[in-house]
């Protein structure tokens, strides 16, 4: 191919806004719905057909935490746009290979391994993929348009939920089920693939300087994506865990996950709509506010409404404060996104990677996970202090 061809290829002239966005959302299905969620449906499957304890199954969550927090760690350090996008797209033929060989076997480390690959995979399309996609829509002036790509998360555990269901209908062993999703997965990858943004300009260096962040609000930030990320990773690892634990409750774990994934699914559009109004820091702040009351509400029954209650209010928030931080760091380093968010995703991944092994071990301890969710609450009550000292700080 020649250097006219590919530039040809890879001119934004060459796409549409859709079709990025629309690349951008499929890309976040395989690489964070399907590579990391698949295995929150699949976890009390594997729990009844492999003997996977309650710790080990938090040890795994936290490994894939610690791939993604490993990845966010190198897209933090990371300048050159190439590289970027070659690393994105790594990200995406890896997903569909490290979800299927969840299936291909039985050993604890080689699921550690898959797991851990599946978080660096998490981290190219969270962060690579999102950066692309929002520098891409910024540099051809699309900015309302920023917050429509994080659909691709609330997609994405829809379509994981779905899936297992599904797969549980049809009888398939939880090996088959590992298999089916990789198989999901290749249907996302094709628009993924093909709608990658180009490679973005290198920015000016005293351009670039002169839009990083002020270090005060991106510290206070990060100690709130932290309490975010504890939050987040809870329910993410363990809804579907909690409600099957429950004997009036068994079976009905899938329909938890899909309300999780049908309620973020539009709520992008809501919070969007609240941030507008509101301003974005007291949109964060309903969002931890009621992120807070959907693990209450587990905690403090074990009815199937309060379950089921839990986890709609969860998917609709979690996805919110996701797209709102991400969005509004993005905005604040429109020369480089994803490296910005990248470094903002640090103490979320970090939070994710300490959470589930506590989480874990409590339920292991006590046999049951209502301790694990009071602490995530006490955890999100200090990110909506952290909301309270930022909203002053504008002020001021």
């Amino acid at each position: 191919m020649s250097a006219a061809s590919r530039d040809a290829f890879s001119s934004p002239a060459r796409l549409q806004a859709w079709q990025v966005i629309a690349g951008g959302v499929c890309g976040l299905v395989l690489t964070v719905g399907l590579a990391r969620f698949a295995y929150t449906p699949l976890l009390p499957l594997m729990q009844a057909q492999v003997g996977l304890s309650h710790l080990q199954g938090g040890w795994l969550a936290s490994i894939n935490y610690l791939g993604y927090m490993s990845g966010a760690l190198l897209a933090a350090c990371l300048d050159s746009p190439a590289w970027r996008q070659r690393l994105y797209g790594v990200g995406l033929i890896l997903s569909l290979l490290i979800t299927a060989l969840m299936g291909l076997s039985e050993q604890l480390w080689i699921w550690a391994l898959s797991r851990y690959l599946g978080g660096l995979c998490g981290a190219a399309g969270m962060l690579l993929g999102s950066g692309l996609v929002l520098g891409w829509l910024m540099r051809q002036g699309r900015r309302p348009e920023l917050g429509l790509h994080f659909i691709g998360l609330g997609l994405g555990i829809a379509v994981s939920a779905l899936g297992a269901f599904l797969m549980a209908e049809l009888a398939l062993h939880w090996s088959q089920q590992w298999l089916g999703f990789a198989c999901i997965g290749l249907i996302f990858l094709v628009p993924a693939w093909l709608w990658r943004p180009p490679v973005p300009p290198a920015p000016v260096a005293a351009v670039a300087a002169s839009a990083a962040p002020d270090r005060s609000w991106m510290a206070l930030m990060m100690a709130m994506y932290f309490c975010a990320g504890w939050g987040f990773v809870i329910s993410a690892t363990f809804t579907v865990a909690i409600v099957e634990r429950q004997p009036l409750l068994a079976g009905q774990g899938p329909w938890a996950w899909a309300l999780v994934g049908l309620a973020a699914t539009p709520a992008v559009f809501v919070w969007d709509k609240v941030a507008r109004r509101w301003g974005e820091l007291k949109a964060l702040f309903a969002a931890f506010a009621l992120q807070s009351l959907s693990v209450l509400l587990p905690a403090a029954s074990d009815e199937l409404v309060p379950a089921l209650a839990g986890a709609l209010l969860y998917g609709a928030t979690f996805i919110g404060i996701v797209s709102l931080t991400l969005a509004l760091v993005g905005r604040r380093a429109p020369n480089n996104p994803g490296k910005a968010m990248a470094r903002l995703t640090l103490s979320y991944g970090l939070a994710q990677v300490c959470a589930p092994v506590l989480a874990g071990a409590m339920a292991q301890t006590s046999g049951s996970y209502r301790g694990a969710l009071w602490v995530t609450a006490a955890v999100l009550w200090v990110g909506m202090g952290l909301l309270l000292v930022l909203m002053r700080e504008r002020r001021a």
